[in-house]
């Protein structure tokens, strides 16, 4: 067989979504949304603002909508409206200059009549519109005059028509008699099969009937007849539009104009029927609108309705993007539409947005609660937590200081699970588990397993061990207003994701409670404290929350019992005996007796309790030095930044009673 060489040519792929493009990375959405979470908004809130922000390095829906008013002012600015009438008036002048050039050479002509022809083209309307009309039954002596007074019918005709069919004035260019007899017929049949649809009297056969005899004329390729009266009205609505956009003499001029289109009356009769049909039909378009343009580029009639048609699409396109109507969504998003006004790549962006938008509600990452409202899944919550303890582990591995190489874990029971070998790792390996990666990889490669295995770092997994002894550990974070005014708010939540996440996922026969107090102290699950909203209330009840640390130490007598205290105020509550809270400030001195005294409960029980003092009030420090003296607990002043840091070392060392090495635990 000979060999043939054949070109070949390659170019953007132009069939809708990219089929080779990289799914769609959530990490950096989840963590945004998660941060507006945390700051107090709700996460259906916190999911627009992401999509309106967009990503770094993609456009959000904002940065869709400016380029949206951009183009539109681009449209008002460039463009006037008298485009046609420019046209109208040039043509005019040609025929009268030839005809006078004609009336000048003819020796022939009788001087009475060839001055009274001057007289009649010297003393013509300064109007256009006028002029035309009384030239209508003028008897050109100039072939040349004639045609380009023809011309003028012809474009008028032609113009009016691609007002309400676009690429009309083109396709009717140099048009033959029965080429007009052709839209005349089609204009009549559109105009009886509305009539019908207007009466419910129209079948579908009626539709494929005239789109078999006219579908030509649409190149939309309307599917039904709703379609059709859908593409015609949006199209006559601008056409509309355009007229009232013009000054009142512009519209003076051309409504008089259009009597000369083709030559008769007649078409101009058949499109106000069709008008008046489908504003019947489709009374919700904008009939009514107009706009200001100042450019200098002239439109003709058919150019400007195309011009005002982009504009209401424009401003459709801003209404899909500000999402602001009830149960909007990205989806509602006309991606066509988009690509046709901002380019192919607007659209791509779009439905990234859309993809992030899906994934989110649809991927698990957001769910309903109870009340109906959207909510952080556990999924969303846990790859939240392992991103924040990563962000931990960085922090603690900068710090300086002597560090014990394996103690998480060290000499502890097998917990039946296992995890991917780290560097420094000392556990025994999960053979099973290891053997089982490498085929899977070698398969997956192409390569044959029963010819030997090569183990590579990534196949390696080491069984998980935990510590003999478990901890119950109690953070608690102080949910006073202060702490969302000195912008503690969102670190105290990103604090309380870390540590959860090392608990429940290297640490799992600890048990950790987080306990908030403001007014009053509650216990909540991660999900309740990371949607939080900032209150303002008064009140600082750590009183109540030793309280409740208490009581859940109680519940777990043979765990040693870990309080860490995150706060940025003094003591200012306490709860009453009957459980009513108690507010003063100046701090009352009952308030500060009754929270050191449960306090000294703790440290008489053993709790290693650490007080992490945010901010600079002395009354703070003073108070907190005390209390750490009466039970030989520890204070820790860290940055608003290293809060989560200090939180998680601070447990590490008091479980394990020494120092920790962050690579222990680091996800």
């Amino acid at each position: 067989m000979a060999a043939h060489n054949r070109a070949s040519r390659y170019g953007r792929y132009t069939g809708g979504p990219d089929p080779l493009a990289p799914p769609v990375d959530l990490a950096e959405a989840l963590d945004a949304i998660a941060e507006d979470v945390m700051a107090g908004y709700s996460p259906r809130h916190a999911l627009q603002e992401f999509l309106r922000r967009g990503g770094r390095n993609r456009e959000g829906l904002d940065d869709l909508a400016g380029r949206v008013q951009q183009r539109r002012n681009e449209l008002l600015s460039r463009h006037r409206l008298d485009g046609t009438l420019n046209e109208v008036r040039k043509l005019l002048d040609t025929a009268v200059l030839e005809e006078r050039k004609q009336l000048a050479r003819d020796a022939m002509m009788d001087d009475t009549d060839r001055a009274f022809r001057e007289m009649q083209l010297q003393n013509l309307p300064a109007s256009t519109a006028a002029a035309v009309n009384e030239l209508a039954s003028y008897d050109w002596q100039s072939s040349t005059a004639r045609q380009a007074y023809e011309q003028i019918k012809d474009l008028l005709g032609r113009e009016v028509l691609d007002q309400r069919f676009a690429g009309m004035k083109q396709a009717l260019e140099n048009a033959t008699d029965e080429d007009r007899a052709a839209v005349s017929q089609m204009l009549r049949d559109l105009n009886e099969l509305l009539d019908k649809h207007r009466r419910g009297e129209d079948t579908d056969a009626d539709f494929q009937e005239f789109m078999a005899r006219h579908g030509h004329f649409f190149p939309e390729n309307p599917q039904s007849v709703e379609e059709l009266v859908d593409a015609l009205a949006q199209r006559a609505a601008a056409a509309q539009r355009l007229l009232q956009s013009m000054s009142q003499e512009q519209r003076e001029e051309l409504l008089r104009l259009s009597a000369q289109a083709f030559g008769s009356s007649e078409l101009m009769a058949q499109l106000d029927q069709l008008d008046a049909s489908l504003r019947a039909l489709r009374p919700g378009e904008d009939w009514t609108g107009s706009e200001r343009f100042e450019g200098q580029e002239g439109l003709g009639l058919g150019d400007g309705t195309g011009v005002l048609q982009d504009i209401a699409e424009l401003d459709e396109l801003a209404g899909q993007l500000s999402q602001s109507y009830n149960g909007s969504r990205l989806d509602d998003l006309d991606l066509d539409a988009l690509a046709r006004q901002l380019g192919q790549n607007a659209a791509v962006t779009a439905r990234t947005l859309a993809e992030i938008e899906r994934a989110m509600q649809d991927g698990g990452y957001l769910q309903r609660g109870a009340d109906g409202d959207l909510r952080l899944s556990p999924q969303a919550m846990r790859r939240l937590g392992k991103s924040l303890l990563r962000d931990t582990a960085r922090q603690l591995s900068g710090r300086q200081g002597s560090r014990d190489a394996r103690v998480a874990g060290a000499a502890g029971e097998q917990t039946g699970a296992s995890r991917q070998w780290q560097f420094g790792d000392a556990e025994p390996w999960d053979v099973t588990r290891t053997m089982t990666n490498a085929i899977r990889r070698t398969a997956a490669g192409g390569g044959d397993p029963g010819r030997g295995l090569r183990l590579g770092a990534g196949d390696i997994e080491v069984v998980e061990t935990e510590a003999r002894t478990q901890a119950a550990v109690v953070l608690l974070v102080d949910v006073s207003f202060s702490m969302a005014a000195e912008g503690r708010w969102v670190p105290m939540k990103r604090t309380a994701l870390a540590l959860h996440h090392l608990v429940s996922t290297r640490f799992r026969g600890d048990r950790l409670q987080l306990i908030t107090f403001g007014r009053y102290a509650q216990s909540m699950d991660i999900g309740e404290l990371t949607a939080l909203p900032a209150l303002r209330e008064q009140g600082t009840n750590l009183h109540h929350g030793l309280l409740l640390a208490n009581r859940f130490f109680r519940q777990h007598p043979t765990m040693q019992p870990v309080l860490l205290v995150v706060t940025d105020g003094e003591p200012t509550a306490h709860l009453l005996a009957e459980g009513e809270s108690w507010f003063s400030w100046p701090p009352d001195p009952e308030t500060i007796r009754v929270t050191v005294a449960e306090l000294d409960r703790l440290g008489r029980a053993g709790t290693k309790a650490t007080f992490f003092r945010l901010g600079d009030d002395p009354g703070l420090e003073r108070f907190v030095q005390r209390m750490v003296r009466r039970i030989d607990g520890r204070v820790v002043a860290p940055e608003t930044g290293e809060l989560g840091a200090a939180v998680v070392g601070e447990y590490l060392r008091a479980r394990f009673r020494g120092p920790y090495d962050d690579a222990d635990w680091a996800p």
